[in-house]
């Protein structure tokens, strides 16, 4: 969709508000196009390991990493040939889950995958804006609950956390499609979303959907 990076005066105080308390180690929730998200800054153990307490997690099970763009997620992974096929799909409900490469930080990539993710929301993009263009996140619900698809929803798992405005985009409230591609290109569905399967088959074999 390549929503506008634009944001308001207003809503552009909060993002910087917010990028602040997650450099502090902080964690934050905020919207994206799918559902509701938590971020925390990938170069903060405390924020990292909140976020996962948050979550009420399997701290052995990879967070997500949300990139500004395809530049922030290539060095992130041993194929970067596989970033470049999908592209065209990012910004968007998908979630690429590829080899890590040896500079991604191995907290981030448990096992040695890595979960990538570039949102397509003003607000969204502004914060990875702010805090250098990655951020590991998850969805903002807890563990076995229902994904928050509104501010309100948000506001109503009292988290603690500070929460950002949408600024006027609201989440559709489907999760994103997510896969697993190997290394030799072997492609596996980890959960059905948002993007049809089919557009993410198609590209990776060189064919327009």
């Amino acid at each position: 969709m390549n929503t506008p990076l634009f944001v308001s005066h207003e809503v552009a105080s909060q993002v910087a508000r917010a990028a602040a308390l997650l450099v502090r180690g902080g964690v934050v929730g905020y919207p994206s196009e799918t559902v509701w998200g938590l971020a925390a800054h990938p170069a903060s153990p405390a924020g990292l390991a909140a976020l996962v307490t948050l979550k009420g997690r399997d701290p052995t099970k990879p967070v997500q990493v949300s990139c500004l763009d395809v530049a922030h997620a290539r060095p992130l992974t041993r194929t970067p040939e596989v970033v470049d096929a999908l592209a065209e799909l990012w910004p968007g409900p998908l979630t690429l889950v590829l080899p890590a490469s040896d500079t991604c930080p191995s907290p981030l990539a448990p096992g040695g995958w890595v979960g990538l993710r570039l949102p397509d929301h003003p607000v969204a993009s502004a914060l990875l804006a702010a805090c250098g263009g990655l951020l590991a996140t998850t969805s903002l619900n807890p563990a076995g609950r229902p994904a928050a698809r509104t501010f309100a929803e948000a506001e109503g798992y009292d988290l603690g956390v500070f929460l950002l405005p949408d600024g006027g985009v609201p989440a559709r409230g489907e999760a994103s499609t997510v896969v697993r591609v190997g290394a030799g290109g072997e492609l596996e569905v980890l959960r059905e979303g948002a993007l049809p399967v089919d557009e993410v088959r198609a590209r990776l074999e060189g064919r327009r959907p």
